[in-house]
């Protein structure tokens, strides 16, 4: 039997709508039409963006010890709903026996044609590593990061929603979004997937948001269901 697998924990939320999004996105009238999934929820992975910014403890060890966990299982797929974590991207597919989802490029994929400016909404360890700003720049679209009175708004919105406020949380993204509108972008790149779960609190947001999370699962679902992992055997 051929299993998705997930490396999650990064955060819990995070994690469980990024598997309702999958489950969601599944055609499907009975149970055995889902896709089957394996689930590594390991929150004890060290600080993504500590490790990145301030050289704190470093998580990969943790991170390809979850890689491990999931080729002993003999996933067919990995996807990783944390956006920071890809920061260590390469060393986690090359320790992989499966292919893995890269979050940036399925994300940037899904962002209009027309755009030419795209602001990215992402904790401060994906920002300082850059690879969203790459994939955009590979696009010929320029990437917009928040500056230093924005990205606190985005930092604590993060916060909350790994904390369970998210009441909190939207009304930081709200007001980080209000000054996005006010400089004129039109788009945004919610590159952290705790973000999408404090979108859904506000009513109408005053710009285009992209959602790293919804792309990720379309890609994985598109991925297994060409294969046929929907379908028992």
């Amino acid at each position: 039997m051929a299993l998705i697998g997930i490396l999650g924990g990064m955060g819990p939320l995070a994690t469980v709508d990024f598997m309702d999004k999958v489950v969601r996105l599944t055609q499907a009238s009975r149970d055995q039409d889902h896709l089957p999934m394996i689930v590594a929820n390991l929150p004890h992975i060290d600080d993504r963006s500590s490790a990145i910014i301030d050289h704190g403890a470093d998580p990969l060890p943790a991170l390809l010890d979850g890689i491990d966990l999931l080729n002993r299982n003999h996933v067919g797929l990995i996807a990783i709903p944390c956006n920071s974590a890809h920061h260590w991207y390469e060393p986690m597919r090359a320790r992989s026996a499966a292919p893995v989802l890269h979050i940036a490029q399925t994300c940037v994929a899904a962002v209009p044609r027309t755009a030419r400016r795209v602001a990215l909404l992402a904790t401060g360890g994906a920002l300082v590593s850059g690879f969203y700003q790459q994939a955009l720049t590979e696009l010929d679209i320029e990437p917009v990061v928040p500056d230093a009175a924005m990205q606190p708004l985005v930092r604590d919105c993060i916060r909350e929603v790994k904390a369970g406020d998210l009441d909190a949380a939207a009304a930081h993204l709200e007001a980080a979004l209000a000054m996005l509108a006010e400089q004129g972008i039109g788009t945004a790149l919610m590159a952290c997937t705790e973000i999408p779960l404090a979108a859904r609190r506000i009513g109408k947001p005053p710009v285009t948001l992209i959602d790293s999370t919804l792309e990720l699962a379309r890609a994985t679902v598109r991925y297994a269901c060409e294969r046929g992992w929907n379908r028992p055997q």
